[in-house]
C-alpha cells in the first residue's frame, strides 16, 4: 500500500486560504489536519503528531511564530513553515531563527506543496504510515464532512473526490476548488473577481487574466463527456451551474 509522504497541520484563519492549501496537500497525498486559531492547534496536537507545520503569522488569538515555538517544544523534530504577507527582511531573518522555511502572500499554491515537500525530506528520512507508533491515526480526527450534491454531481469533502452521474472524474486541485466553490454557491451566478479571490487568492483582479476561462474550459471538458452541459456562463459577469 502507498503511504502518505507526511502529516501537515495547517493553521490558517482565512477560510478559503486554509481549503485551497488542503486541496492542494491531499492531492499531492499528504495527511492534512487543519486549525484557524491557536488554541484550535494546540488542542489538535493533544492528541496527533504532524510532520510539519504551515502556520499563518497573523492569527486571531495569537501569533503564529509563538505557535511555531510551542509546537517544536511538544516535537522537536517538527518541521516548521511559515505562511505570511510580511516579508520584510527582519520579519523573515527572525521566523528563519527557529523555522525551517518562509512564504509570503500571494503565493503559488504549487510552490508551497514543493517547499513543504523539500522541508520533509530533511526532516524526515523514511517515509510513514498513517499510523505512528504511539499516535492516533489521523483518519481518527479528522470530521467527516456530507458529500456536496448539485443534480447528478457529487464531491466528497474527505476524499477530495468527484463523481458525475455515479462515474469518478478525475480533477487537479485548481479543477476541485473551482467546481466546489460553483456547487457551494447553487444555482447563483458567481462574478469572476469573486472567483479569482476564492479559488486563486487574487486580492485585485489582473486586467487581461483568462485563468478562469481557462479552468471553466478545463471543467466543461470533463464533465460534459457525462451528461449533458453542467456550467453556464453570464456574459461579462461570471459563471454558474445548470
Amino acid at each position: 500500500m502507498t503511504t502518505a509522504p507526511g502529516t501537515v497541520l495547517v493553521v490558517e484563519d482565512e477560510e478559503s486560504i486554509a481549503d485551497v492549501l488542503t486541496i492542494a496537500l491531499r492531492y499531492h497525498r499528504f495527511e492534512v489536519m487543519t486549525a484557524g486559531t491557536v488554541r484550535e492547534a494546540l488542542a489538535l496536537t493533544e492528541h496527533t503528531r504532524p510532520d510539519a507545520a504551515l502556520l499563518d503569522v497573523m492569527l486571531p488569538d495569537g501569533d503564529g511564530r509563538g505557535l511555531g515555538r510551542e509546537l517544536r517544544l511538544r516535537r522537536p523534530e517538527l518541521a516548521v513553515v511559515f505562511l505570511t504577507a510580511r516579508d520584510a527582511p527582519a520579519e523573515i531573518v527572525g521566523a528563519l531563527g527557529f523555522g525551517d522555511d518562509y512564504i509570503t502572500k500571494p503565493f503559488n499554491i504549487d510552490e508551497v506543496v514543493a517547499r513543504v515537500t523539500a522541508v520533509l525530506r530533511r526532516t524526515l528520512p523514511r517515509a510513514l504510515d498513517h499510523a505512528r507508533a504511539g499516535g492516533t491515526p489521523i483518519a481518527d480526527v479528522l470530521p467527516q464532512r456530507a458529500p456536496l450534491r448539485h443534480g447528478d454531481l457529487e464531491l466528497d469533502e474527505t476524499t477530495y473526490s468527484v463523481r458525475r452521474a455515479g462515474r469518478s472524474v478525475e480533477l487537479t486541485p485548481t479543477e476541485y476548488a473551482l467546481l466546489r466553490f460553483l456547487v457551494r454557491n447553487g444555482g447563483r451566478i458567481v462574478p469572476k473577481d469573486q472567483l479569482l479571490r476564492h479559488v486563486w487568492q487574487y486580492e485585485h483582479t489582473p486586467p487581461e487574466s483568462t485563468v478562469v476561462e481557462t479552468y471553466i474550459s478545463y471543467l466543461r471538458r470533463k464533465l460534459d463527456t457525462l451528461g449533458p452541459p453542467v456550467i453556464t456562463t453570464r456574459r461579462g459577469v461570471g459563471y454558474g451551474l445548470t
